[in-house]
């Protein structure tokens, strides 16, 4: 069976000789600041990833914790919101003292982050945005394991021949989130010689979408590419049908959650496909299958809604990225943390998890190169297409 965690250039030995430093004595817990989206329009995707965090958390003061340290996690509620996002995130670093976050769900929330991580000098692990701007606009602090909507749209690219699209339009959250993957699909499929007509965007806590579903049943196109929170996507789906909107829904972003759309929006959703970063329902087929099998099991084993786990695998993994990295540093040390990122080799429910370089030379941030599945919706059921 696969390790857990794997890094780079060190010797455990030597690593708990070093002990703590900085923020954790020697008789402390690791701290860890989380801030997630807990309240507000995108609560159920921040509170699974909180969830699957805590899992994280359990398994490492099961084995003996971080350099023989237990780890806490401190969690903080951004409600979905920019500036509660820094505010939370300040508090973690400033008052609560902890060497290294993971956040913020979504872009506008992690881009509102970033420079409270330069001020502070303290790295962030990002579990979820997608924004290509978060790992290009020279912030040396930002390791995220999460794919850019350009990596989406280029995976989504090597199988767009199999759905024989011919126009595509778009329904998209408007914010640097939804705005990024339109603008990234868009691109991938006009290289395709695909049509793409109307670019509608909603706000995030937007009930009523038929101006934009009127407009989009106008342009003619056969696909509707939906970028947004799982409570929005419900809501599409349902008034699409009502509309008799006849497109195909190909869901991006990974935050569908397709057996809740099944619960909440019934035969709305049947037939519509969905990208996501973990796939839950076949845990063999995932690179790490042991690491998938065995998070999915603790997952049921604490009753959490099975739905979630397309978002809560995000928080196990960034959680044992940090570990990693602690680990590698040999000490909860903030700028030790950011440059042990660089090496570490994670086995993730994703899959295998280590950073490349993006941004500007000399204040690169850490990219993954996560992967991309596909499933659909079919008899009231999931599915691989």
């Amino acid at each position: 069976m696969k390790t857990l965690i794997k890094s780079t250039g060190f010797a455990l030995a030597a690593a708990a000789a070093l002990g703590l430093s900085g923020t954790a004595g020697a008789s402390e817990a690791i701290k860890i600041g989380v801030t997630q989206p807990l309240t507000g329009p995108v609560a159920a995707s921040g509170n699974y990833v909180v969830q699957g965090a805590k899992i994280a958390e359990s398994f490492l003061n099961e084995s003996g914790g971080i350099l023989g340290h237990k780890v806490e996690l401190i969690v903080e509620d951004n409600k979905s919101n920019p500036k509660e996002a820094v505010a939370t995130a300040e508090k973690l670093i400033v008052r609560d003292k902890v060497p290294v976050l993971m956040g913020a769900w979504s872009s506008t929330y992690t881009l509102a982050v970033m420079p409270k991580l330069i001020e502070y000098g303290v790295p962030m692990v990002v579990e979820t945005s997608s924004s290509g701007k978060i790992t290009t606009s020279g912030n040396p602090w930002i390791f995220r394991i999460s794919p850019t909507s350009a990596m989406e749209a280029k995976s989504f690219g090597t199988k767009v021949d199999q759905f024989g699209i011919k126009k595509a339009d778009f329904l998209v959250v408007n914010n640097d989130w939804g705005r990024g993957a339109a603008s990234a699909f868009s691109a991938m499929l006009k290289s395709k010689g695909i049509s793409v007509g109307v670019v509608e965007t909603m706000d995030a806590k937007a009930q009523d979408l038929s101006a934009q579903l009127a407009k989009i049943k106008a342009s003619g196109g056969d696909t509707l590419f939906v970028t947004t929170g799982v409570e929005q996507i419900t809501l599409v789906l349902k008034q699409a049908k009502e509309q008799r909107v006849t497109h195909r829904v190909i869901t991006t972003g990974g935050s569908s959650s397709p057996d809740q759309l099944i619960a909440q929006a019934g035969a709305a959703a049947e037939g519509s496909y969905h990208l996501l970063f973990f796939a839950p329902w076949f845990p063999e087929a995932a690179p790490n299958p042991d690491v998938a099998k065995k998070f999915v099991d603790e997952w049921n084993k604490r009753g959490h809604n099975f739905a979630g786990l397309t978002e809560g695998f995000r928080g196990h993994d960034g959680i044992m990225t940090i570990a990693a990295g602690i680990e590698a540093a040999g000490k909860a040390e903030p700028d030790a943390i950011r440059q042990a990122l660089w090496g570490v080799k994670v086995d993730g429910v994703n899959g295998d998890i280590s950073f490349i370089k993006q941004g500007p030379a000399g204040k690169e941030s850490g990219q993954n190169v996560p992967n991309v599945y596909i499933v659909t919706i079919k008899d009231g059921k999931v599915a691989l297409p």
